[in-house]
Order: structure tokens, then C-alpha cells, then sequence
């Protein structure tokens, strides 16, 4: 089973500076609407293609997407192949931080 964090939890580790490695695996219309200034896009379309570049960036690998269910289904994926994930519950719908818009 993979750990799950809130948004506001994952707010507070970014605040503070904490090493992650945020994928947001929503599609390019919903990431150009509005996302996470320090995650990058991998979306759910295009995951099995590009899942080797889950690892290409250091720190804990956290999934992201509107409301967790997405984000929830890549990390049962991983969790199966043996990878260490984490899920952030209630997606994107409960992030109360800051956002960027386009690319």
C-alpha cells in the first residue's frame, strides 16, 4: 500500500524547503490551467510511456492530480512494481497554496 499526504501537508514540506519529487499526472489542459510551481507534468495518457522519468529527479516521488483518484491509481501501479510512492489526497481540489498557469 502506498502513504498518502494532504495538500496541506504537502504545502507545509514545500514551504519548508523539503527535497520532492512532485508528478502531477493530469492532463495538459488541466496542468496549463493551473498547477504546483515545483512539480513537473507526466500525464496519465502518456505514463506508460514515459514512467522512466518518474526517477529522473531526487527526493520522496509524490503524485498529484485533481482529486486524488488519478494520482491514486499511478501509485497502486508503482507500490506494485516495488516502488515507494506517495499519493496527495484530495488532488489538486484541495491545494491552497500558490499556482502557475501555462507551461
Amino acid at each position: 500500500m502506498y502513504r498518502e499526504m494532504t495538500a496541506d501537508e504537502l504545502h507545509e514540506q514545500l514551504q519548508q524547503g523539503v527535497k520532492l519529487n512532485l508528478i502531477d499526472v493530469r492532463e495538459p489542459d488541466e496542468w496549463q490551467e493551473a498547477h504546483i510551481k515545483e512539480a513537473r507534468s507526466i500525464p496519465l495518457s502518456e505514463f506508460q510511456a514515459r514512467a522512466n522519468e518518474v526517477h529522473e529527479v531526487e527526493g520522496e516521488v509524490v503524485f498529484i492530480c485533481r482529486s486524488g483518484g488519478r494520482s491514486g491509481r499511478v501509485c497502486e501501479f508503482l507500490t506494485s512494481q516495488g516502488f515507494e510512492v506517495v499519493n496527495v489526497s484530495g488532488g489538486m481540489l484541495a491545494w491552497q497554496g500558490e499556482v502557475v498557469h501555462g507551461e
